[in-house]
Parts: C-alpha cells; structure tokens; sequence
C-alpha cells in the first residue's frame, strides 16, 4: 500500500498540474516591478526573540518582515556541514522537486549533514501561495517571508536568507546560495572545494568572481540608474547564480544590509556588503554562470552549470551517477 507521503506528494503534483492550467487560462500574467518593500502585511506583531546584538544606530533598512512559512527548528537537533540556499518562484515546483531528487537531496551524502531550503517571498495570486503552503507541509524546506516575490526583490530573498541562516542555524559550517536553474556537482563542491576535514575557514567567500560596473541602458535587465549607483565601478562581487561562504558572513552580511541602501541587483549587493565588511571575494573557476552541454568528463571539473531545466538535471544527475567507475 502507498505511504501516507508518497500519497500526499502524488496530490501535490496534481493540485500544482491543475492550478497552474487554471491559471495559464483565466489570468492574465503580470510581474512586479514596484519599489523593493512593497509587502503584504499582516497584522500580527514582528516575531519575538530574533535578535541581533552590537547594532547601535537606526537601521536604513530594518528588513521588517514576517516570516509567514518557516522552518525553525531544521537546525535544533544537528549542526550542518553544508546549508543551501535556492532562491525559486512560486511555479517552479517541478524545478524544486528536480533539485530534491538530484544534488539538493539531503541525504545524498551519508557522512556529510547537508540541509537544503528554498526561499520564496509571496506571490500576488492566493492560489499559487496556497500551492506552497501544501508543498512545504510535505517537504519541510520552504522559507517565505511576506514581501512580494518579483525580480526587484531578489535582495530581500537574500537577505532572507541570511537572516535565517543567522537565526535559525547559526552552527552550520559552511553556506551555498544558488538558483533553481543551476545543476551542482557535489562531490567538487564538498570534497574539492569545502574538504570537510579541514579546519572550518571564517570571513570565507568564493564564486565566479565580476569585477565590472552599472550598466546605464535602461533596456537592459541589469540597468542600474545614477541616482540609485552613481559610482562607476562596482566592487568585486560574485555572481548570484551560485556562491559560497562560510556560515559566519550570513549574520555579518546580514547586519551590515540593514545599514547599506537596497540595490536590487542581489549579487552586487552582496558585494557591496562584503566591501564594507572588509571581505575581499575569492576566484573560483568551477562555478559556471553560463550554460555548458554537458559531457560527463566536463561536467566533472565544475561545480555549478547554469540554466538547466528538470528535464536536463535528471538526465544529467543519472548519468554521472551511473557512470562514477568511468575514468576521463
């Protein structure tokens, strides 16, 4: 007879199937693109006991928002060697649910604790955040704080991040933020990279490293304006589709947002913070921000690959699996 979980996941495949047919033909698709702290409010009072000491002046962004899906207890009875942070949309669930039976399946590695958590703000259509509220009673690995999900906002998904990691898991080891469409090879990540018998490094911070400036098209999607940036160069920062830092910087990272002015560029922004905490970003030339055909041999020397659908991670992940005895 079916599990209980094995029912309930077969339920939540078809609620998603339905809702997202039901909305791909009764309602117009529209994004967001108003300022970085619209929210949905509630009218209950900010969460008590989530603290943050030494911060001594007002902040400029206090970051006011409540955690409406949460999982604070993910951390209580482990410490993880590895925290990964995806940054996803609401109808991604096929890609999240890729990532769970591929490289973020926390059990992928039996000698190595690895807590996978996806991070979501909330969407402006009640159905699809009803649809993420059944998929997080049945896996358990879905943050959403109540601002509204949109490109403009991917600070503010970081930042989540940050906050909670600083919060809620304060004795992990070591922190990976990534998207929903990048494929991670693990063992380069854990083994190559992390090498879990090593001393823990602090004030760590590694990715593809951009040393570049704003760009002032405003037809483009990075367009950043003068008076948001006047500044022509930015500092080095690493690029968002996947970077990695010892689990110390997410409070530093943290604390220091709530006095730097939003930019809703995530990744420079990141970098702004690291700049004022003295943390000068390391090159890394596995990760990839492109995307790469894959061949086992080169997908053997990287640690992230960009734009990979379901579809392809699957193909991809049962492939190098299958093929680990297999010499290059």
């Amino acid at each position: 007879m079916p599990s209980k979980v094995s029912c309930l996941y077969l339920l939540t495949v078809v609620c998603w199937a339905s809702a997202l047919w039901y909305l791909s033909i009764s309602r117009p698709s529209s994004t967001y693109v108003g300022h970085m702290s619209l929210s949905i409010r509630k009218a209950a009072k900010p969460p008590k006991n989530i603290t943050f000491t030494n911060i001594r002046t007002r902040p400029l962004n206090p970051h006011a928002f409540e955690f409406v899906i949460n999982e604070p207890k993910k951390c209580e009875d482990v410490t993880p060697f590895l925290v990964i942070l995806i940054s996803t949309t609401h109808k991604e669930f096929d890609a999240r649910q890729a990532i769970r039976e591929t490289w973020g399946d926390e059990s992928i590695l039996a000698d190595i604790r690895i807590l996978t958590i996806f991070l979501l703000g909330r969407n402006t259509d009640s159905v699809l955040n009803q649809m993420v509220e059944q998929e997080s009673q049945i896996f358990h690995d879905i943050v959403v704080e109540d601002f509204i999900d949109s490109y403009h906002n991917l600070t503010l998904k970081t930042m989540m991040g940050m906050r909670w990691v600083a919060t809620f898991c304060p004795k992990a080891q070591y922190i990976m933020k990534t998207d929903s469409d990048i494929f991670v090879n693990m063992d380069n990540l854990i083994y190559k990279l992390l090498k879990p018998t090593t001393k823990p490094r602090r004030r760590y911070f590694t990715g593809y490293v951009i040393n570049g400036g704003p760009i002032r098209d405003m037809r483009s999607k990075w367009y950043m304006s003068r008076d948001l940036y006047p500044d022509n160069k930015y500092p080095p920062f690493c690029s968002g589709t996947g970077y990695v830092f010892s689990a110390d910087v997410a409070e530093l990272i943290y604390k220091t947002s709530l006095h730097t002015r939003l930019l809703h560029l995530e990744d420079v922004y990141v970098g702004l913070c690291l700049r004022k905490l003295g943390i000068h970003p390391y090159q890394n030339s596995g990760f990839n921000h492109w995307k790469m055909a894959y061949s086992l041999c080169r997908y053997r020397r990287v640690i992230t690959v960009h734009q990979i659908s379901p579809e392809e991670m699957h193909r991809i992940w049962n492939d190098m699996s299958s093929k680990k005895h297999l010499r290059c």
